[in-house]
């Protein structure tokens, strides 16, 4: 009877533990053609399923024999078995393509396009499944203009982007200081942008209280208290409060300030080694300021060229399809009301004229386009025979029909028309 209680007990206190317990599903028998396994009716949460496929088949997955796990009532993957010379997606870091399959036939062609900071190598951006396997690996690379993590900035972070350790040319970045901190005194925010592999001139966060005049009362005389390059420097004066002399309040780091001493007016200033300057002149000088895009009147207009992002103090623009931007694809606003440097989109293609191959027994479906750096295949009536075509340059590049293991040692030989 006791028992009985505990475990009613149990069911009232644990409701949440019993269900997540019960919410494991198991995974029944999945269907294989062309493969097989070890048969069992239900496999429970967490239990493998080793199988392999029959002869001209192989598993959608690398290997000749592959395994997939029940996960709450569904198999990590499909169990299936493939032909044999079908191709199971590359593996391409940093890459991005909108082509998501399990698995390609023989003769697909595969592109992809790499993430921002990163382009092709060897500007290669296809490749084909041929006999079980990709014509080319393709690889994206990080580009020379690509701009590392932004440097450290003392008491600000960064406040439009998560953190990653690379980041495109043209990116634009805004930090803000921490409370008590400005850019040269004024603002709280600021941009910085990635330049040719390097980020623009950084201008520091200077707290809102440095080298301001400090009025201390000592024995009934008023002295000022200043940061200098060797110490602090303490005047006695017998005049009115240094925080309001003239009618006008501090001016803060670097300010003059006239102090009354026995019936002279004196000036302290935050030196270093007796030079007077006044803190934060070079940041302003050393890059030139941004203001926000309405201050710069209508928006540059790029032929074959959109505005694709619009920021406060930017726009960043992106060709037409069949043409290359060349310049930065950001355009800024400076404090003098005109325009950063625009881009230019020029064409970049190729032209595939079927008249121009004829008699080589090449398989066309008209006239086409290729994108610069693109490269295709195309059949040339037999089996395993095809022509690959390049666009370099604005230039095609084609070689003779070859077979699908030629290509993959480079064996083939170009037409001579090709170059035209």
């Amino acid at each position: 009877m006791y028992i009985r209680y505990l475990g009613f007990l149990l069911l009232i206190w644990f409701p949440d533990l019993l269900h997540a317990q019960s919410a494991k599903q198991s995974c029944r028998t999945p269907r294989l053609d062309n493969g097989y396994f070890e048969t069992v009716e239900i496999y429970p949460d967490g239990q493998s399923l080793i199988y392999a496929c029959d002869k001209g088949h192989k598993p959608a997955v690398e290997g000749w024999w592959a395994t997939s796990i029940c996960e709450n009532g569904n198999w990590s993957h499909t169990p299936q078995c493939i032909d044999e010379k079908a191709c199971i997606p590359p593996n391409i870091p940093h890459a991005e393509h909108n082509q998501e399959q399990d698995w390609y036939k023989e003769g697909h062609v595969f592109r992809v396009s790499c993430q921002k900071g990163y382009e092709h190598k060897d500007r290669n951006a296809t490749t084909t499944c041929s006999n079980g396997a990709w014509t080319l690996q393709l690889v994206c690379e990080k580009t020379s203009s690509a701009c590392g993590e932004p440097p450290k900035i003392p008491h600000a972070v960064i406040i439009n982007q998560e953190y990653q350790d690379l980041f495109a040319a043209d990116s634009v970045l805004q930090y803000e200081c921490e409370e008590g901190f400005t850019v040269e005194g004024v603002d709280t925010k600021k941009t910085i942008i990635c330049i040719s592999g390097n980020w623009s001139t950084v201008s520091p966060c200077r707290s809102t209280g440095s080298g301001s005049t400090v009025g201390v009362t000592n024995g009934g005389h008023t002295t000022s208290t200043k940061p200098t390059g060797r110490g602090k420097e303490t005047r006695p004066s017998t005049g009115p409060d240094e925080s309001t002399v003239g009618g006008r309040g501090s001016t803060g780091s670097g300010s003059t300030v006239g102090v009354t001493n026995g019936g002279h007016t004196t000036s302290t200033q935050p030196t270093g080694r007796g030079s007077s300057t006044t803190s934060g002149s070079n940041d302003r000088n050393s890059q030139p300021l941004l203001i926000s895009i309405g201050n710069c009147g209508d928006r540059p207009v790029i032929p074959n060229g959109d505005v694709v992002e619009t920021g406060d103090k930017y726009l960043k623009y992106k060709c037409v399809a069949y043409h290359e931007l060349v310049g930065s694809e950001t355009v800024v606003c400076y404090s003098d009301g005109t325009w950063s440097q625009t881009p230019v989109c020029k064409e970049s293609f190729c032209v595939i004229n079927p008249a121009q191959f004829a008699g080589y027994n090449i398989q066309f479906y008209g006239s086409e386009y290729m994108e610069e750096g693109e490269r295709k295949y195309y059949n040339c009536g037999w089996q395993y025979f095809s022509s690959l075509f390049e666009c370099t340059n604005q230039r095609l590049s084609v070689t003779r029909c070859c077979h699908y293991s030629d290509h993959r040692r480079g064996q083939c030989k170009t037409l001579p028309l090709a170059s035209g």
